[in-house]
């Protein structure tokens, strides 16, 4: 199984500290912000990991390498112009996907604590379900109140009811993108048609996640990882 890195974003809520570093290397307790998806994904036996990049893209090609310090493989998708999350996948399907095999997509700029290897014993990746995508929704965050999509009590995905936010985890199929063209294009559209046609699962994690949008979020993430640090020594 393969996963993708969303790796392309400018980072402008974070400026000025991405004006010279790009946001997937921002350090959270002294580790740059992706490399704990990394690190997660292998833990997970994840082992081929494609990051796509744009806004000082070459940075995180220094930075990461070809994964080996991890025991992974990764390859990057660089974006002259930034293709939005859909168009970075699209962009690389043949190399996530073999015979309609489903993948991982994890939004870079996010903190969860959550283990990965979780999404490998979904039923979209034994091939029991005609489903198209599963999505790891969270409780709502103060700053989305209002949430993204409710999980019923059956496992499916609602636009309807009391929405949760979708955590930026996924897995996906090539069939989510049928009928797409090579273009820039959001995720966010396909997946309400498929929601909308009874063809997308989900679960809710109700552990630590942060979207890393705002140096006050930045920095709750790091007062977390720090703590969850201190736990772990003592």
């Amino acid at each position: 199984m393969k996963a993708m890195i969303l790796a392309a974003g400018l980072g402008t809520r974070l400026r000025p500290l991405t004006l010279s570093t790009p946001k997937p290397l921002v350090p959270v307790n002294g580790k740059a912000l992706i490399v704990y998806h990394i690190e997660k994904l292998a833990k997970a036996g994840v082992n081929d990991i494609i990051i796509n990049h744009a806004w000082l893209g070459e940075q995180i090609e220094t930075a990461l390498g070809d994964g080996s310090q991890w025991g992974v493989n990764i390859t990057y998708s660089p974006e002259g112009e930034p293709l939005e999350t859909g168009g970075g996948i699209f962009r690389v399907l043949d190399r996530l996907s073999e015979n309609d095999e489903p993948f991982i997509v994890i939004n870079g700029d996010i903190m969860i604590n959550f283990d990965y290897s979780l999404l490998m014993d979904n039923t979209l990746l034994e091939g029991a379900t005609d489903d198209i995508a599963h999505l790891v929704l969270v409780p709502n965050p103060e700053h989305h109140p209002e949430g993204d999509f409710a999980c019923l009590p059956d496992g499916r995905l609602s636009m309807q009811g009391n929405k949760q936010t979708f955590s930026g985890v996924s897995v996906l199929t090539p069939r989510l993108f049928a009928g797409c063209d090579a273009a820039a294009f959001a995720l966010g559209p396909l997946l309400k048609r498929a929601i909308d046609e009874g063809q997308v699962s989900g679960s809710v994690y109700p552990g630590f996640w942060i979207d890393v949008g705002t140096y006050e979020r930045l920095q709750q993430a790091e007062t977390f990882y720090k703590s969850l640090h201190k736990l772990t020594r003592e």
